[in-house]
C-alpha cells in the first residue's frame, strides 16, 4: 500500500488526510517511534476487554516527507486486513479508533473530513411523475371497467 495524502478507510464514517502542520518531534510526542526507514509509526491494539490482548491491530504508519500516511486494521497478528466498520459487532474496536483518531486530530497530526452519502437514483419506475401516472390511469380505468 502507497502512501496517501488522503486515507479512505472502507465504511469508515470520515475521511483522514495528513496535517501539513505536522513536525517530527509532534510524532515523537505521540508515542510514533522512528523506523529504520525513516518512516514514522504508531501501532495500537484496539481491544474489547483492556489488556485482554485479544482485539485488532491499528498501524499508522507516516512517511520520513511527512506528506503521505498509511492506515491498516489487521488481526492482532498483523496478517490479514480487517474491516470493523463493517458490522455493529465491534462497536468498540470502533469506538476506540475513533478515540484514538480525534486525539490525534486534536493534536493536529491529522484532519478529518465527513464521507458524503453517495447520492442514489430513484428508479424511473419508482419516480413521483410515474406512479402519479399509474394512479390515474388506475382510477380512469377501474371506473370505466366498474
Amino acid at each position: 500500500m502507497a502512501f496517501e495524502k488522503t486515507i479512505q478507510l472502507k465504511n469508515c464514517r470520515y475521511d483522514y488526510t495528513l496535517s501539513p502542520s505536522v513536525k517530527k518531534f509532534t510524532l515523537k510526542d505521540n508515542t510514533f517511534f522512528e523506523t529504520k526507514v525513516g518512516n514514522y509509526e504508531l501501532t495500537r491494539l484496539l481491544e474489547k476487554v483492556p489488556n485482554s490482548g485479544e482485539g485488532f491491530q491499528l498501524k499508522i504508519i507516516i512517511n520520513k516527507e511527512l506528506t503521505g500516511a498509511k492506515i491498516n486494521i489487521t488481526d492482532k497478528f498483523g496478517l490479514r486486513l480487517v474491516d470493523i466498520f463493517k458490522s455493529e459487532d465491534h462497536h468498540i474496536h470502533q469506538e476506540k479508533f475513533y478515540f484514538l483518531m480525534d486525539s490525534l486530530v486534536e493534536r493536529e497530526i491529522f484532519n478529518f473530513l465527513p464521507v458524503l452519502a453517495k447520492f442514489t437514483s430513484i428508479p424511473r419506475l419508482n419516480s413521483p411523475e410515474h406512479t402519479r401516472k399509474n394512479a390515474i390511469l388506475s382510477r380512469c380505468l377501474g371506473s370505466i371497467l366498474a
